[in-house]
């Protein structure tokens, strides 16, 4: 069967948190993404890296791929270090997390965010997902004349896992983690002023560990948010 999803006017926040079951500071940081589960301004995914697992436990959710997204987001900060855990929210690192920036700025001004100029539409046939990008009926992608391109990444999320970590600095402890990504794929630039597509072949998960496909553009210079949206079917 088939189904779709189709981006909002005003894009969500865009809520990457870089984790390790191998740290011991990063389960609060892992329940506190757990409670952003069900809104619709923010789209929350778990990214565990894999500098951790020679510490003592393998953390069977980490990826070269999540890593190497963290570590090229901090090329592009200026900084030559990264560290767990960090919330990067909106494409920009923030250390004042459980706050959301875009409340923030929202109650700063009193104000509605304006709409993005970009809109995605995600549809599913069987195990291929396409995700189709043009300008939002808001505005137009010429709204953005200083971005020569866009660029996005695909991420496929699962909810409700748990693992009872035997060794580490977790030693003992049972954790749970909801908006794991278990797949990271970037996808290539392309002209800003141009739609976009790019298709993806990924199963339906398992019912225990509801899975999201995520497609989020990006600003293919900075690597920010843009637009983002999560098809659940």
């Amino acid at each position: 069967r088939s189904c779709e999803a189709r981006s909002t006017a005003v894009a969500p926040t865009v809520v990457e948190l870089y984790t390790s079951e191998g740290c011991s500071s990063c389960p609060p940081a892992d329940r506190w993404l757990s409670t952003l589960k069900g809104r619709s301004d923010v789209l929350p995914l778990a990214f565990h890296v894999t500098y951790w697992d020679r510490l003592g436990w393998p953390d069977r959710f980490a990826t070269p791929e999540g890593t190497a997204r963290q570590h090229e987001l901090a090329r592009l900060a200026g900084s030559n270090s990264v560290y767990t855990p960090q919330v990067v929210a909106g494409g920009r690192d923030w250390r004042d997390w459980p706050k959301l920036p875009q409340q923030l700025e929202l109650s700063k001004t009193g104000g509605a965010a304006p709409a993005s100029s970009v809109s995605v539409t995600v549809s599913r046939e069987g195990d291929i997902v396409t995700a189709t990008v043009a300008p939002n009926q808001a505005g137009s992608l010429s709204a953005l004349p200083a971005l020569p391109a866009l660029s996005g990444y695909w991420a496929v999320v699962e909810d409700g896992h748990q693992s009872k970590v035997r060794a580490g600095e977790n030693a003992g402890e049972t954790l749970n983690h909801d908006h794991v990504v278990r797949l990271y794929q970037p996808v290539p630039a392309w002209p800003a002023a141009d739609g976009g597509k790019a298709v993806l072949k990924v199963s339906r998960g398992v019912a225990e560990n509801p899975r999201r496909v995520v497609f989020v553009v990006t600003d293919a210079t900075t690597r920010r948010p843009l637009q983002a949206v999560a098809l659940g079917c």
